[in-house]
């Protein structure tokens, strides 16, 4: 049986992320042409987090709170 041929077809991506490129270096190091920050932005604006689903939206927690000054 003939071997399946490669496919080096790019795939369909989002337009904002039109020329991204990421992979794996020779030193296991993942290199990307994108800053973690940009990416890390698409992905909040566009992936909703399955454990912050059912939690209810409040303005303040009591953990977010900061301490009360004591600067005498």
């Amino acid at each position: 049986m003939p071997r399946k041929k490669k496919d080096n077809k790019k795939p369909r991506v989002n337009p904002e992320l039109q020329g991204f490129d990421i992979y794996v270096n020779s030193f296991g190091e993942i290199v990307s042409n994108y800053d973690i920050d940009q990416i890390n932005a698409f992905l909040n604006r566009n992936v909703k987090d399955k454990k912050l689903k059912n939690l209810p939206i409040s303005s303040k927690t009591e953990s977010q709170e900061a301490p009360p000054s004591t600067t005498e």
